[in-house]
């Protein structure tokens, strides 16, 4: 039998937001660009054309309270 004492005792570490805030940024781009897909891409607004990303996302903009028709 080992002697070997575990301390349980655990501690974060600290996350500097230097480090954070350029995963904050890309994520919060992420879901801006998500959200106009969502909400906006159609008509005037539409980026592409065609009526393909407004059919791929025409469920989910009804479940999330978006208007399309």
């Amino acid at each position: 039998m080992s002697d070997v004492v575990l301390d349980s005792t655990v501690m974060p570490l600290p996350l500097p937001a230097r480090e954070l805030m350029p995963w904050a940024i890309f994520g919060g781009l992420l879901m801006l660009l998500a959200i106009y897909f969502v909400g906006a891409e159609e008509g005037a607004t539409s980026l592409i054309p065609g009526m393909y990303v407004h059919e791929f996302v025409h469920d989910g903009r009804h479940l999330l309270g978006f208007p399309c028709h």
